[in-house]
């Protein structure tokens, strides 16, 4: 454990000529949420801890940067600013306790973790702006407050059941590693209803459908087995107590609608669990009209040359029209539209 000795101060000791810079609660926030998310936009920061004042951001990381709290990785003219903890900030975080609650990390392990590769980088980042763009649509009402939203993978991963293969008599276990795991707490004046958890996941397209298939099996059994509830302190049998969504968003709509072909083409089918969305709409409007479940796909392509019940093409091909299609029948959901049921499928 390091000296109690703020590395704020220990940069004006090794240059006199740099004042004491006093961290507020909010800097603290912003260290730790980088230690969490490895990386953030500046534009990202803004709207998680400065409440979207670009100027108030813009000068506040100057100073933070100033003091080598943090760091800013090479980037072109113009591209956005890409931000992650500097050792001196690691150091602040420890020195003030304030990383009791995450995996025991060296700076060696801490480094180590922000160097990734450039479609790592593009993935963290498009985690975050979903972050983001959630915490802060759901802060500005009255009656949702974000009370717990982790990006580190190993914070929420859990075991779960494949699928049993034919004559399997014991299905293998599997590790899901969610992109993110909110926690929403919903009040009416000073009466607390109750929380809503989400899992979340961004897709880049680079997963095969398979994949995001078996992903979704995995959060059905983590559900059904009680797994959510026993993490929470109660019994497995409690587990429709703590229902829970897993927002899914894609680049586009295509890749949107083929998985929620492929949930529905599994055997149970996901009908409801796993809700479905496209970057673009997420990011403009994430407690709109936006979400698309299985079942809603299913109803509206029912009957016409994309119904689910069809024989699938050996051969993929693109399907313009489908889209058109899904978009035209306008039954996307809001979150909140109605209560949440337990995701039995």
């Amino acid at each position: 454990m390091p000296s109690p000795k703020t590395a704020s101060s220990a940069v004006a000791k090794e240059n006199p000529k740099t004042p004491a810079l006093e961290l507020q609660k909010r800097d603290l926030l912003l260290l730790r949420g980088l230690f969490e998310s490895r990386v953030m936009t500046a534009a990202q920061v803004c709207a998680l801890y400065f409440a979207g004042k670009s100027e108030a951001a813009k000068k506040r990381l100057q100073k933070l940067k100033s003091h080598k709290l943090i760091g800013e990785c090479p980037r072109r003219v113009y591209a956005p600013s890409i931000l992650f903890l500097s050792k001196r900030g690691f150091v602040e975080l420890l020195s003030r306790e304030m990383l009791k609650d995450y995996p025991r990390l060296t700076w060696h392990n801490l480094e180590k973790r922000v160097q990734v590769s450039e479609l790592t980088l593009r993935h963290e980042l498009d985690v975050m702006d979903a972050k983001a763009a959630l915490s802060v649509a759901f802060n500005a009402t009255e009656q949702f407050l974000v009370s717990e939203f982790a990006t580190w993978p190993t914070l929420y991963q859990f075991t779960a059941s494949k699928p049993k293969a034919a004559g399997q008599y014991r299905a293998e276990s599997m590790t899901v590693k969610p992109d993110g795991f909110m926690r929403v707490q919903e009040s009416s004046g000073d009466d607390v209803r109750g929380s809503h958890w989400f899992f979340l996941e961004i897709d880049r397209s680079t997963e095969s459908q398979d994949t995001l298939a078996l992903k979704a099996h995995g959060y059905r059994d983590y559900f059904q087995s009680g797994g959510l509830a026993e993490r929470y302190g109660y019994v497995a049998a409690d587990y429709k107590r703590f229902a829970f969504r897993v927002l899914m968003m894609f680049r586009n709509a295509e890749r949107r609608n083929n998985c929620a072909e492929t949930l529905l083409r599994m055997s149970p089918p996901v009908l409801s669990q796993v809700w479905l969305t496209t970057q673009e709409e997420l990011l403009r409007d994430p407690l709109g009209a936006i979400w698309l479940r299985p079942q809603d796909y299913r109803d509206a392509v029912a009957g016409t040359d994309y119904d689910v019940t069809r024989k699938v093409e050996a051969v993929y091909r693109r399907r313009p029209e489908r889209e058109v299609l899904v978009e035209a029948k306008h039954i996307k959901l809001k979150l909140f539209l109605q209560e949440i049921q337990a995701p039995l499928d």
